[in-house]
């Protein structure tokens, strides 16, 4: 398939991709993001920040996580490397978690990716981690972050926020809700 980058921005491009039979699909693609499953299996605990998300004008609770590139020309020079996107993206998780939650994580495994669609390019991938200790200067918030908690909620508290609609993050909370079920 052919593809035609005819925009971009700061972090979106809009591409037309041609397809064998000659119809042209219009994408919107964005560089991939990363979320982390924090837990505390002993006290079947997850850990979730409490952030102001200006898209949605209020507070919701999220997985630490964030984007694995920090700019779209970042994610097509990476594109185009042909290198495997898991290496960055478990090191932006573990990175993430440092960032926003003050958690330094010894290592972490893919639980899920989350794909958005076919005309609009949004991969997330959710890793777990039960191996982790806190880092001794706490958080360290990139400008513009509004991560204004962090805490440890239980497995039922944390279903019971999902259900609420206490996690705006749909496709997210959907994920979390899956890996809940499996504990």
């Amino acid at each position: 398939m052919h593809e035609d980058i005819y925009a971009t921005g700061k972090l979106f491009e809009l591409v037309h991709v041609t397809q064998p039979d000659g119809r042209v699909f219009e994408v919107a693609r964005r560089a991939p993001g990363v979320r982390v499953i924090i837990v505390d299996r002993d006290a079947r605990k997850v850990l979730l920040t409490k952030e102001f998300r200006q898209e949605l004008n209020a507070h919701d609770y999220r997985l630490p996580g964030g984007k694995v590139f920090d700019s779209l020309a970042d994610y097509e020079t990476f594109r185009g490397s042909g290198q495997d996107i898991m290496q960055p993206a478990t090191e932006k998780a573990k990175g993430e978690a440092a960032e926003e939650a003050g958690i330094v994580i010894e290592d972490v495994k893919l639980y899920k990716k989350s794909t958005l669609g076919a005309t609009v390019e949004w991969d997330l991938y959710v890793f777990e981690t039960a191996n982790w200790s806190e880092h001794a200067d706490g958080q360290a918030l990139e400008d513009g972050e509004q991560v204004e908690d962090v805490s440890w909620y239980d497995f039922a508290a944390v279903e019971h926020m999902i259900l609420n609609g206490d996690m705006q993050e749909g496709r997210i909370a959907l994920i979390l809700l899956q890996w809940l079920k499996e504990q």
